[in-house]
């Protein structure tokens, strides 16, 4: 009897493994789908607002709060995300989305509407077909995303320096390296959600969390991915 039991009890947690997470992986790409809406409407408004604009970018105490803002946002949503309930997280969520749109918003003023959609374009095709690579890939990708990780941090300090010396041939270099490593980002981070999303119970409110806090990773992936792609290709500037 004992046995019966062991057995229904087992097929009863594959059965509602197999239920749960492709629910919380179709929850992943559509809020992480919906971020980038809010994103790119955010922007757009603000960037055909000359008084917004101008508050925003004239105003060094603003902007450099706003950028404040989307840092603290993603910290505490990455840092807190179990103590945090589902509804707060959310709302963190959108909140960072419009504070990044509006800070985006300065790309319509450096290169025109038709390099920008070319370019969204190009980092949705590129993005999600790594994001089917990371998902379906049965090679385990954990070595490459340690190396990738440093190598952002490379590029951070790069771009740092080139702050300075402001060498337009570095910044093309930075530019394809931060496409290479988002791309493998990309992958990278998709299968490690897949694996973290793949061992839940259930889609209980944590597990709901969790999948939140994944599609934050891949809506920075495909952020950062879009704007070194417009580094590169968005000469068609206004």
């Amino acid at each position: 009897m004992k046995e019966k039991e062991l057995y229904r009890m087992i097929n009863e947690r594959s059965w509602n493994v197999s239920l749960a997470f492709p629910a919380l992986m179709r929850k992943v790409y559509i809020w992480m789908t919906l971020a980038l809406v809010i994103t790119a409407v955010t922007a757009y408004g603000v960037a055909t607002s000359p008084a917004l604009m101008t508050t925003i970018f004239t105003n060094k105490i603003l902007f450099f709060g706003l950028i404040i803002a989307e840092l603290a946002l993603v910290w505490g949503i990455s840092g807190a995300i179990n103590r945090l309930s589902l509804a707060t997280a959310t709302l963190m969520f959108i909140a960072y989305s419009v504070i990044n749109g509006a800070t985006l918003s300065v790309i319509f003023a450096a290169f025109s509407t038709t390099a920008i959609v070319k370019t969204f374009v190009v980092t949705a095709g590129t993005f999600g077909t790594m994001s089917l690579v990371g998902y379906f890939t049965k090679k385990d990708l954990t070595s490459m995303g340690k190396l990738l990780f440093m190598a952002l941090i490379g590029i951070i300090i790069a771009t740092i320096v080139n702050m300075f010396i402001a060498s337009s041939g570095l910044d093309l270099i930075i530019s394809y390296l931060g496409v290479l490593i988002f791309v493998g980002l990309t992958a990278y981070d998709t299968q490690k959600i897949k694996h973290m999303l793949s061992m839940a119970p259930d889609a209980s409110e944590q597990m709901q969390k969790y999948a939140l806090l994944g599609s934050l990773t891949l809506y920075l992936d495909f952020i950062n991915l879009f704007l070194y792609l417009l580094r590169i290709f968005g000469s068609n500037r206004n």
